[in-house]
């Protein structure tokens, strides 16, 4: 089984994804989302020495709720300060966050994740994989951010992956 499907969640996505951007429901869609979600992995699997091992599955839609949730309110945030607020007054910095998480889909999960989120953006990531640079449109207290970060993310994603 794992020689046709090499990463069985991974087809999911893709297939769902598929589905998602021709933003139509049908048989035909479906199947080339399924033929995209077998190839992809399949032609990808040499790439992939060591598939990630995720530990608490049920987890992801905690973590994906969370995440919606921040994104909606930075959206407003940000909106808020772009509309109303002098941009001399913003506070940009960036702000280093040491990292606990050791396995680099982890990484890059949580880099995506804060890029994704509107007055964030993943700006650099130290070699070693143990710290990575973030910079904030407007705060006033980088430890906070760093606190905020490694809570509401960092911790989610460590019980997600082994």
């Amino acid at each position: 089984m794992t020689k046709v499907l090499p990463h069985p969640v991974l087809t999911l996505v893709i297939a769902g994804v598929w589905v998602a951007l021709i933003n139509s429901i049908s048989l035909g869609g479906v199947l080339f989302g399924l033929v995209l979600g077998i190839a992809i992995p399949l032609f990808t699997n040499p790439y992939w020495p060591v598939r990630p091992t995720i530990q608490n599955p049920l987890k992801i839609a905690e973590y994906l709720a969370v995440v919606g949730w921040d994104i909606v309110v930075s959206n407003v945030q940000v909106a808020y300060w772009v509309l109303f607020w002098p941009s001399r007054s913003l506070q940009t910095q960036f702000v280093v966050v040491p990292l606990d998480l050791a396995s680099p889909e982890a990484i890059a999960l949580l880099a995506g994740t804060i890029t994704m989120t509107p007055g964030t953006v993943s700006a650099d990531l130290a070699a070693d994989g143990s710290a990575i640079l973030v910079h904030c449109l407007h705060t006033t207290d980088p430890e906070a951010v760093v606190r905020q970060i490694k809570t509401r993310y960092e911790r989610r994603l460590k019980e997600i992956f082994a």
